[in-house]
């Protein structure tokens, strides 16, 4: 087991300790919100293995099941805001990782049907490691949206990957950087 594993289950297993009272706050407020706070959706992990990911749901039932940038803006609830822009809505995926089916930081995991982000990342060798909560293209503000210039800045990371870059992905993700997952403008 590596560095980065041990500090993955460290990590999680703190996170998800110590953060138990928020986790059921947030809880507590999505049932009350959506009527169901948690969204599991079928991701692709490591070996573009399918899991199924989950996080607190920032939008109204019923959305479609689609990429955030082709999501609508107007099916997230004001709470969902909320989780999306301080990051809250990712806790539950420290569960994720201490399953082994994701790292604290990696690649963001994308969906089975996103075909040209799937080949582009499976070209460059993106597959070979876990997927992450964070990166150096969720700090960037690189989403989804430009599968090409996702998936090169994802085998940027891998190739240059230490424990500096992993936990300097961490602060700056948990400090704001990036702009999380966009879901896109409604059209006037």
């Amino acid at each position: 087991m590596n560095a980065t594993r041990l500090l993955d289950i460290l990590f999680a297993s703190l996170g998800l300790t110590f953060g138990l009272p928020l986790l059921l706050i947030l809880t507590a407020i999505g049932w009350f919100d959506t009527g169901s706070p948690f969204f599991r959706q079928a991701r692709l992990g490591r070996g573009q293995q399918p899991f199924i990911l989950v996080k607190f749901r920032t939008m109204r039932l019923g959305t479609a099941n689609v990429a955030t940038h082709l999501a609508s803006a107007s099916a997230v609830t004001p709470f969902g805001r909320f989780l999306r822009r301080t990051k809250l809505d990712e806790l539950p995926q420290l569960w994720n990782v201490l399953k082994g089916e994701m790292s604290l930081v990696g690649p963001r995991p994308c969906l089975p049907n996103q075909h040209e982000l799937i080949a582009t990342r499976a070209i460059a060798g993106v597959f070979a490691v876990r997927p992450g909560i964070t990166g150096l293209a969720q700090v960037r503000g690189i989403d989804m949206s430009v599968p090409v210039l996702l998936a090169q800045i994802d085998a940027e990371m891998i190739r240059s990957m230490s424990l500096r870059s992993y936990f300097t992905y961490i602060i700056q993700t948990v400090l704001g950087s990036g702009s999380g997952d966009r879901v896109r403008k409604e059209q006037p």
